[in-house]
């Protein structure tokens, strides 16, 4: 498919594991991703996303419960 690549061509190219892009890519932190059956088509552009420190989670909503 032009103008995508797979998971493990993606992994490579980011110098990580493929386990590491099927997770950024389910928390949604890869913008752009196609499901094709069973895999992932990135866009080409796609950019690695920042590795979150220990500790720091993405923003959750809260409630106050008065």
């Amino acid at each position: 498919m032009k103008g995508y690549r797979s998971v493990s061509e993606t992994a490579k190219e980011w110098g990580i594991s493929i386990r590491w892009v099927n997770q950024y890519i389910l928390e949604g932190r890869v913008p752009g991703c196609e499901r094709l059956g069973r895999s992932w088509a990135i866009p080409n552009d796609a950019v690695k996303p920042e590795r979150l420190k220990p500790g720091i989670k993405k923003q959750e909503k809260t409630e106050i419960i008065a």
